[in-house]
């Protein structure tokens, strides 16, 4: 059962931590390019790379945090059909520039985002 309050309890501040970092990026660079799904996706890579690496690399971490966060948080904050959906919209008006933009740099900066949070916790003392 603790399982899952962990999973709801991490997801209820991902789906929150969502909202606010979509919408203020989105406010603050405009909505022509989706920047704000494209950040949440890319600091959702650094998170889960991190939290992932450092959950592996520490046996004295209790598991219950893989539940918080890389299940609970992540996948609430993470926007992957809100990607398709920005991408297939560029698409339906035309925006083949635009949309090819967001796919090709959101997989590359989604890997070095998993990269860099792999990192960040391997030299995490």
């Amino acid at each position: 059962m603790q399982k899952y309050l962990l999973i709801a309890l991490g997801g209820s501040l991902g789906a929150l931590a969502r909202v606010w970092v979509g919408s203020t990026v989105a406010d603050k660079l405009g909505t022509r390019f989706p920047y704000g799904t494209f950040v949440v996706n890319l600091t959702a890579c650094v998170i889960i790379g991190f939290s992932l690496e450092l959950l592996d690399k520490r046996a004295g971490i209790s598991p219950a945090w893989r539940y918080l966060i890389p299940t609970g948080f992540v996948g609430a904050y993470s926007t992957f059909s809100t990607f398709e959906w920005e991408t297939f919209s560029k698409l339906q008006i035309g925006d083949l520039p635009i949309a090819a933009l967001y796919v090709v740099s959101s997989i590359l900066l989604g890997l070095v985002g998993i990269w860099c949070g792999v990192m960040l916790a391997r030299v995490t003392p």
